[in-house]
């Protein structure tokens, strides 16, 4: 079997990567890739920028698709599956993972998103949409009891959540999206929302539209600095499985998150056969779900396959399939730790074109795995940061706090001038 993974980042590593380790897998091609990913057994990739905003772009995918007789298709960021590529491949008859174009709103807009859980009765914080800057603004006004949360309605990178302390920073937030448009169009539209003092999970789950089976939970690392300080990034690192997620909050997730959101799709006729991701904030064992993804998450991707034994590749030609009933996912029982290693300046501006070594030093991919995600090679064949979150290293050991041992060694061993990492990632349960 000949498998396309559409994407360039960390995640699409985790992906090709895990992928590859299937028997039933003859070759992974990435699109456009990067260089990590080539260098993995089976991978290779196809280096072209495709703009999936235009039926073009979509198409010009779809014909490497079939240049590479390939036999099924993975979107791993979210742009295209809101753009509808799953919708073009399988009008060509082409098998695809993802939701269609419809379904995809659960995530290109957190409207959608919204109004699906209420109607749904998925236990979501209570908000208020508005597209209008001065009534968004009269409700902050009306507004007494902080911290509260602005949202951004569609994609911003991770980027589009705003948690208020103050009416002051309320209405930054409201100019920033809605006047200065740091968003583009993304903030034409913003939620406000109620702010629920709880803990992070994250849990991912493929659908195929029939049935829905969870993974591993994890928790991801949003905010810049240590003690979750700063602002909200796309994700600083990550532990799998979340230490918090216990039998009581897992009962409470299926009962008032998972099993009605399956009822949602159903009812709603997609064709979702796919992922889709709950970001979840638990306050006194009760799950609200703060969003969802339609695709794998970065970096939770990172940390939840390295401890997944079963066979990725066999669990998507089920969920193609509709057969996602015979799947049975199987985990290691250990813990993963994956911590993101960030250009200076993110997530504002950075330089690119920084050498970065240390990466493949034996005692390093002895303690962990090395993802990579904006990287490139210069002229010379040097690999160099081309983006924000450059990297991150995941580690796996029965004990949270040996996996997070492992993981800060390997990290420190990494060279790239100017680079951070948060210190804290997992530290909560030391």
């Amino acid at each position: 079997m000949k498998i396309l993974v559409i994407g360039s980042g960390g995640r699409e590593h985790a992906l090709c990567w895990k992928l590859a380790q299937s028997d039933n897998v003859e070759k992974v091609i990435a699109l456009p890739g990067n260089p990590g990913i080539a260098a993995e057994e089976k991978c290779e990739c196809q280096e072209e920028i495709i703009d999936y905003h235009t039926g073009e772009g979509r198409a010009r995918a779809v014909k490497i698709a079939r240049l590479h007789d390939v036999d099924l298709t993975l979107v791993g960021p979210e742009d295209p599956l809101v753009q509808g590529i799953v919708d073009d491949f399988r009008k060509a008859g082409l098998k695809i993972i993802g939701p269609d174009k419809q379904a995809a709103q659960l995530e290109g807009s957190k409207d959608f998103a919204k109004s699906f859980m209420n109607q749904y009765n998925i236990r979501t914080p209570f908000s208020k949409t508005f597209q209008d800057y001065k009534l968004a603004c009269e409700e902050i006004e009306r507004i007494s009891d902080y911290p509260i949360v602005i949202k951004a309605d569609g994609l911003a990178a991770g980027k589009g959540v705003y948690i208020c302390e103050s009416k002051q920073d309320a209405m930054k937030a409201l100019e920033e999206m809605m006047e200065k448009l740091k968003f583009g169009k993304s903030g034409h539209k913003v939620l406000i929302e109620e702010f629920i003092d709880g803990e992070e999970v994250s849990i991912l789950a493929l659908t195929d539209s029939r049935v829905i089976k969870p993974f591993l939970s994890s928790k991801d690392h949003k905010r810049l600095l240590d003690h979750d300080k700063g602002p909200n990034t796309g994700g600083m690192g990550v532990i799998a499985p979340n230490p918090l997620m216990s039998e009581a909050v897992y009962e409470d997730f299926i009962q008032f998150c998972l099993n009605p959101t399956l009822k949602g799709i159903r009812e709603s006729g997609f064709d979702y056969r796919g992922i889709i991701f709950f970001g979840l904030m638990v306050k006194k064992s009760k799950c609200y779900v703060l969003e969802y993804n339609v695709r794998m998450g970065d970096p939770e991707t990172q940390a939840v396959l390295p401890l997944m034994e079963s066979d990725l590749a066999t669990h998507l030609i089920h969920t193609h399939n509709g057969q996602l009933e015979k799947s049975d996912m199987v985990w290691n029982g250990g813990f993963c730790v994956n911590v993101v290693l960030a250009s200076q300046g993110y997530p504002n501006g950075y330089q690119k074109g920084k050498f970065i070594s240390g990466w493949d030093e034996p005692a390093l991919q002895e303690q962990a795995k090395v993802f990579f995600a904006g990287v490139g090679k210069n002229d010379a064949g040097v690999l160099v940061n081309t983006g924000g979150r450059v990297l991150s290293v995941s580690s796996v050991d029965g004990e949270l706090k040996k996996a997070r041992q492992k993981a800060y060694q390997a990290i420190q061993s990494i060279t790239l001038e100017g680079s951070f990492y948060r210190k804290d990632i997992g530290a909560f349960k030391d």
